[in-house]
């Protein structure tokens, strides 16, 4: 009979082997327990160091200089903080791709090669030649190596499986695993070409003093690398984790968490390395839950920039301690790649409490494919473009509507619900966001249920709003590209007005501290394409302050600040204010806001009650001064 520990050496090696195929049979969370479990009964298994999986026997084998390790993992915030301690780190997001080595000689590209076993990878270097995120020759004629992910983004998925269909080829059904699995493949290595490669380390002989000059040379020897942050406190991480899960359920590649590693490189050479892992680096993963549904039907939202939003509502089924009944399906390109259908059973993840997302079809149903050819909201002929489905309509009340909605909630207007914004488009009130402000009492009094108390209140606050600092006013009207911790950073860095960050070139956002070049030019398109509505609500009469920079510094030290209700000096001065004392601003209320701002001691507003609900302490703006002065 076998024992425990066998049992567990084999189920590990079963599914590391089916990973690396591409035919994942459960989920990272039930594979990671798998190998906690082993290392609780024997610590130094050997199989707990088998970094990947020898594919195949078709690839020549090829030894690392120096082995690829795993990293060491956490789900808990407490343990992070813990192992961060008082170090400075970076984060990156942790791609759900396959590791791969590049090695460079006199500036060309001479080998490729995957983790394998890490001490062992396959070469890979004419599927390398492929994938365009790889440099084929680097300037200075330099010799170094380059460690990196190769991933998927979602239209490149959907063209793979076309062109798969073409040459009679058996498609994947999950997006999961599909690099390593191509990268296993001996055939139609042109297949590569889908794929894409972010860098994350420098392998030389230059003496770097940080692991962020690291990504700095990456990025100037044109390499792909991944966003990055350079965190002084967990505070700042906060954030980062934030944006790490909305990611996840929006981003166009698949991620699992964040990877940190401590800024200092002195620091790496004191802790070094055990057999398994580095200890100055840390993946902080969600925890993550998947099961199999039936889809019992499509919907389409419109969303602010037109583009149709496909959702399946599924069979309830508990996820993560939620049940679930709607699941994003991405994009038009997914359900037309995969035939989406009602009775379709498909496999969902719901990771880090984030929206439930699609991951692939566990079994097609007999009905018919169809997809929308008119939009559902103004009836106008759709436009496929790539993997997207638009309505060009300008005048889309699904459109105006949701654009507005994320004004009314980033500028912080309150009083004003979805419902009753539909309402206001109906009646004729509005067409677009530069509409509020040209409204009066008497336009509400049309309203339903409206009285002259609430019209003047709902006139009021969308007064208050006149007057905006940047970063808010940014993400208000919805620019692309980077959160709003990104657009402090951007503002942080002097460019501070609206007239400076309209005239901001891609060179002046690339050599700002982990900007990218992907992210860098989406925000510059984004904007241009709203400088007729910045130049429509300037005319309503918006003032859009200049923001102070923000060091980070001061007695409010990284503290987030939500701000609800009238306060006794314009909102943007108190924001200001904040700002200059080290204080962030946040647009709504979560469980990382360190305080809500308002001067009512009770208050029926969604943002009060959130606070309440989460216990966020509710201060004043006296208290708010106390703080201040210490």
């Amino acid at each position: 009979m076998k024992n425990k520990i066998q049992e567990l050496e084999e189920l590990i090696l079963y599914h590391k082997e089916k990973y690396y195929q591409g035919t994942a049979q459960i989920s990272d969370e039930q594979y990671d327990k798998l190998e906690e479990d082993l290392k609780k009964l024997d610590p130094e298994n050997p199989v707990l160091g088998l970094v990947g999986f020898k594919q195949t026997e078709v690839m020549a084998k090829v030894e690392h200089q120096r082995k690829m390790l795993s990293l060491d993992k956490t789900y808990s915030e407490k343990d992070l903080i813990k192992w961060i301690s008082d170090h400075e780190v970076i984060s990156i997001f942790k791609i759900d791709g396959s590791s791969c080595s590049l090695i460079y000689e006199d500036g060309h590209l001479v080998m490729a090669k995957t983790r394998g076993d890490g001490q062992v990878g396959e070469n890979i270097s004419k599927k390398a030649l492929y994938i365009p995120g790889v440099p084929k020759s680097v300037p200075e004629g330099r010799s170094f190596e380059v460690r990196g992910e190769i991933y998927c983004v979602e239209p490149q998925f959907c063209h793979l499986i076309e062109d798969m269909k073409k040459l009679n080829l058996e498609a994947p059904t999950s997006q999961r695993n599909i690099v390593a699995g191509l990268l296993g493949r001996k055939e139609n290595i042109q297949l590569a070409r889908f794929l894409s490669f972010k860098a994350f380390d420098f392998i030389s002989e230059d003496k770097f003093k940080f692991e962020h000059e690291k990504l700095d040379i990456l990025k100037k020897y044109g390499f792909t690398i991944p966003d990055y942050e350079i965190h002084k406190s967990f505070n700042s991480l906060e954030k980062r984790i934030a944006e790490a899960k909305d990611f996840m359920s929006k981003g166009d590649y698949l991620i699992d968490g964040l990877v940190l590693v401590y800024d200092d490189l002195n620091l790496h050479r004191e802790l070094g390395e055990t057999s398994h892992h580095p200890r100055y680096k840390m993946a902080f993963k969600f925890q993550g839950e998947t099961k199999i549904t039936t889809i019992k039907d499509l919907e389409w939202g419109v969303s602010r920039n037109g583009i149709l939003t496909p959702v399946a509502l599924v069979e309830p089924v508990e996820l993560s301690g939620a049940v679930i009944s709607r699941v994003t399906l991405h994009n038009f390109g997914m359900v037309k790649t995969f035939e989406l259908k009602k009775d379709d059973k498909i496999e969902i993840v719901r990771s880090g409490e984030v929206i439930p997302k699609f991951l692939g079809v566990a079994e097609s149903s007999k009905r018919q494919f169809t997809y929308p050819e008119v939009c559902p909201s103004c009836q106008s002929q759709l436009k496929i473009e790539d993997i997207w489905l638009y309505c060009e309509n300008k005048k889309c009340p699904a459109k105006i509507k949701e654009e507005m909605l994320n004004y009314i909630h980033k500028a912080g207007i309150d009083d004003i619900s979805d419902k009753r914004l539909e309402e206001m488009i109906i009646k004729g009130l509005v067409d677009d966001v530069a509409d509020l402000y040209k409204l009066k009492i008497d336009n509400f009094l049309i309203l339903d249920k409206v009285k002259i108390k609430l019209a003047t209140k709902m006139y009021e606050n969308i007064q208050k709003t006149k007057k905006q600092g940047l970063v808010q006013f940014i993400s208000a009207i919805g620019v692309e590209g980077v959160s709003s911790a990104k657009s402090e950073k951007i503002i942080n860095n002097g460019y501070n007005t609206l007239d400076k960050i309209q005239e901001i070139t891609l060179d002046k956002m690339l050599s700002i501290e982990g900007f990218a070049e992907k992210s860098s030019m989406d925000f510059m398109n984004s904007l241009r394409e709203k400088k007729e509505l910045i130049e429509k609500l300037i005319k309503a009469g918006v003032e859009v302050q200049t923001d102070e920079i923000n060091s980070g510094e001061g007695p409010l030290g990284g503290a987030k600040f939500c701000i609800t209700g009238e306060m006794s000096n314009p909102r943007a001065e108190v924001e200001k204010m904040i700002k200059k004392n080290g204080g962030v601003i946040v647009s709504s209320v979560s469980k990382n806001t360190t305080y809500l701002l308002t001067n009512e001691t009770e208050s029926s507003s969604s943002k009060f009650l959130k606070a309440k609900s989460l216990g966020v302490p509710v201060i004043d703006e006296s208290k708010l001064m106390k703080l201040i002065e210490g």
